[in-house]
C-alpha cells in the first residue's frame, strides 16, 4: 500500500495537496505523520528516513520515494488514470497544469502573509498590494474555469483533480484571513468547502493540539 508522509494538518498546505488527491479519489493509502518544527532530532532524523529531502509530503511506493506535492499527484495521474487527476482533453490538461503550477511556485506574498492556520481566529489582516494582487490572479482563475467548464462541474475543470488540490489551501486562507470572494470565484470556495475529503482534513486540523509558535503571530 501506499505510504504518504504527511506533517501538521493545522499547518502544511503542502501536506494537504496529495493527501486530498488522494482521499477525494478513494485511492488506499497509510497515512504517515510527522510533526515538524518541534526541534527535536528524533523527529527530524525520522523525517529524513523517508525523504534525503527532509520534508513533507513524501509518497512512499514500494521502494519508490517521490516528494514535492506536484511531483506526487503526477505520479497519482500516472499510477491511477482511472482518477483523472488531470483533464482527459489536451487543452483543458495543459491549462490544469498551467495554474496548479503557477500555485506551486507563486503567490508568496499572500503565502507569507497570511500562513495556514486552521485553528486561528477568523479574522482579516491588512494586505499587502501584492498580497492583494495574488487574492485577486487567484479569484480570477477560479472565476475563468468557473466560466470556461462550469457546465461540467463545480470544479476548476468540472470534477475533482489535480488542480483543485493545488489550491485547496488558499480556500482555508481565504476562510481564516476573512478575505472576500468575489460572485464569480464563490461557486468554487463553496464547492471545495462542502468536498468531504476537504471536511475530513479540515476537521483532523482542529483537533489538533501541537502549536508551531512560529505560525501564530498573525
Amino acid at each position: 500500500m501506499l505510504k504518504l508522509v504527511i506533517g501538521n494538518k493545522n499547518y502544511s498546505s503542502w501536506s494537504m495537496r496529495p493527501w486530498l488527491a488522494l482521499r477525494a479519489n478513494d485511492i488506499p493509502f497509510e497515512e504517515v505523520f510527522v510533526p515538524l518544527y518541534t526541534n527535536d532530532k528524533a523527529d527530524k532524523d525520522r523525517l529524513l528516513s523517508f525523504s534525503d529531502s527532509g520534508k513533507v509530503p513524501a509518497l512512499i511506493d514500494g521502494d519508490l520515494t517521490v516528494w514535492d506535492s506536484l511531483a506526487i499527484i503526477e505520479y497519482l495521474a500516472e499510477k491511477f488514470p482511472q482518477a483523472r487527476l488531470w483533464p482527459e482533453d489536451r487543452a483543458r490538461r495543459a491549462h490544469a497544469r498551467s495554474i496548479s503550477a503557477e500555485m506551486h511556485s507563486g503567490f508568496l506574498p499572500l503565502r507569507n502573509e497570511c500562513g495556514m492556520n486552521l485553528h486561528r481566529p477568523v479574522r482579516a489582516v491588512d494586505l499587502s498590494d501584492d498580497a492583494r494582487a495574488n487574492v485577486a490572479r487567484i479569484q480570477e482563475i477560479w472565476a475563468d474555469c468557473y466560466r470556461r467548464y462550469g457546465k461540467d462541474g463545480p470544479f476548476l475543470f468540472g470534477a475533482f483533480g489535480g488542480a483543485d488540490a493545488m489550491f485547496a489551501p488558499v480556500v482555508h486562507r481565504f476562510r481564516t484571513y476573512a478575505i472576500e470572494v468575489s460572485d464569480e470565484a464563490r461557486h468554487y470556495y463553496d464547492a471545495m468547502m462542502s468536498l468531504p475529503a476537504f471536511q475530513e482534513w479540515t476537521r483532523a486540523g482542529l483537533a489538533e493540539t501541537l502549536v508551531i509558535e512560529r505560525f501564530e503571530t498573525v
